[in-house]
């Protein structure tokens, strides 16, 4: 193993599996006395007119400015967006892809036949996925269900192996993704997980070229940086280089309701969000709390419609990556994606402070491809109440004018999240075959659901083989007592049944009642 190969394992970071929320060990900083003992590239980096193949056409995304979203918000500093959606892969992900990789091949644990495994939100699988094409590995990606069919499909292309888990699992669960791509690693010969999570070679990609490219782009000079945190890499490692350059600039982190990452603030109870990429229910090893000054929590609505405001109004096809939920507290609230619209509806907040001839950099991590089918469909919108239009069919009884709270709903049926066969019999019984709802082990939550017909399909089990997870359907629709009916009548039409939330959809202690229609 040679200087570099060495000088790159000082951490130990990725041959020895551990929890994705160990300390870091790191701390070496700029100023320090110490060489750095991690590898970094120069840049810029040196392309050919001609890209020897499509791993060359990452990085040096452009930086474009926003013109009416920030005067529509009376800002009076320069707002601009680092796209990151022009990277090869379609997202600020194939930057960590390709270093991680490239690192393990200079580093000599990465050879020619193994088989790559990650844990993932989407865009780090479709960033490895296109690495692994180029370069011949085998790619497995472990993700949640919710992520978007379109990135699935994107990663089938590629390539890819694919194996979907359970959004209700807690990181530390043996059903969450990490853990699957754990059990898988263990299971496959010359099979790795470069753990976006702990690898350092995530944030380090940001702080040697996407940072530098800002700076460049910026002649030197930038006030405020807005970036989701997601694994934390990109906020990190951009962050890090920036206030080294820059000390009075201001960095900020966007957090979604329902993560824990944001410290110190209120998460209204959310435990379950629609924007994809960003938040987690655990700290990142890889995320640097000291390069962040302060922090916003978004929520889904604002975050789709300001997606959808630079789409429409500034021509930008950003998309929604965005991710993260409390998973053991999951109240059966939506599925989806947003971080593009959700670091820009944080920039309209925080950019607020700044003078006319200042700089409010976002970084915008995707593109609208993987979310076509969700914010992008006026009817996804509509079906969750987050667009201000509802449709309408002219009955003369006015039905569609009513709202919910105006119907009589049967009481909701509850089991335990302990439950057996026979007990979850007797309360379907009970239930007149209705859903019955699953509160979580403290019996405080909604955690999910479980279907008559799911529960008779199954081979009686016996005592000891039977858990609820086995046949609980995490995710239903969930509309608040105030709901117009013509809301509920759309969404039945792809829908089996919708919930009425009782106080508010979000409610720490809600019951829900099986509406149907």
């Amino acid at each position: 193993m040679d200087g570099t190969a060495k000088k790159y394992l000082a951490d130990d970071s990725v041959l020895q599996w551990k929890w994705p929320n160990e300390p870091a060990k790191c701390r070496w900083a700029a100023n320090s006395k110490e060489p750095s003992p991690h590898f970094h590239e120069q840049y810029p980096k040196k392309v050919p007119k001609i890209l020897p193949n499509v791993l060359y056409a990452v990085g040096r995304t452009p930086l474009v400015r926003i013109n009416r979203l920030g005067k529509e918000a009376g800002l009076k500093c320069e707002l601009l967006v680092k796209c990151e959606y022009f990277n090869a892969g379609g997202s600020v992900k194939d930057r960590i892809a390709l270093r991680m990789v490239e690192n393990g091949e200079r580093a000599g644990y990465l050879r020619p036949g193994m088989t790559l495994i990650e844990p993932t939100s989407g865009n780090t699988g479709i960033g490895l996925a296109m690495v692994a094409a180029v370069k011949g590995y085998r790619c497995i990606i472990v993700m949640p269900e919710k992520m978007s069919q379109e990135k699935v499909e994107v990663l089938k292309a590629l390539g890819a192996e694919i194996v979907r888990t359970p959004n209700s699992a807690s990181y530390d669960s043996p059903e969450s993704h990490i853990s699957v791509a754990k059990r898988l690693c263990d299971e496959i010969p010359d099979a790795i997980i470069l753990d976006q999570y702990r690898n350092l070679g995530n944030s380090i990609a940001h702080y040697d070229q996407t940072a530098e490219e800002i700076l460049d782009q910026c002649n030197g000079s930038i006030d405020m940086l807005v970036a989701g945190a997601g694994t934390g890499g990109s906020v990190t490692g951009i962050g890090r280089k920036i206030k080294e350059r820059l000390p009075k600039a201001i960095v900020v982190g966007v957090d979604p309701m329902g993560s824990i990452l944001a410290p110190d603030l209120p998460n209204d109870d959310v435990s379950f969000y629609e924007v994809e990429g960003i938040g987690y229910d655990f700290y990142p090893t890889v995320l640097d709390y000291k390069a962040v000054d302060r922090w916003v929590k978004t929520k889904d609505r604002e975050s789709l419609l300001t997606a959808l405001a630079l789409i429409r109004k500034e021509g930008i096809l950003c998309g929604l990556y965005h991710r993260a939920q409390r998973s053991d507290e999951l109240e059966g609230t939506l599925t989806s994606g947003g971080s593009s619209g959700a670091n820009m509806w944080a920039a309209l907040q925080a950019a607020k402070d700044l003078k006319e001839g200042q700089k409010c950099v976002v970084l915008l991590p995707d593109s609208v491809r993987n979310y076509m089918t969700k914010f992008l469909s006026q009817k996804w919108m509509a079906d969750r109440g987050w667009l201000s239009e509802q449709p309408t069919n002219g009955s003369p009884d006015g039905w569609q004018q009513k709202r919910v709270d105006t119907l009589s709903v049967d009481p909701p049926v509850f089991a335990p999240f302990n439950v057996t066969y026979s007990q979850l019999l007797q309360l379907t019984k009970k239930a007149n075959n209705k859903p019955i709802f699953v509160l979580n082990e403290a019996g405080q939550r909604t955690v999910g659901c479980v279907l008559p017909e799911a529960l008779i399909s199954m081979a009686q089990p016996t005592k000891d083989n039977f858990s609820v997870e086995q046949i609980m359907q995490p995710h239903f629709e969930v509309v608040d007592e105030k709901c117009p009916i013509v809301q509920v009548h759309e969404m039945l039409k792809h829908e089996e049944f919708v919930a009425v939330g009782k106080g508010g959809v979000h409610a720490a202690t809600t019951f829900v009642a099986p509406f149907f229609y």
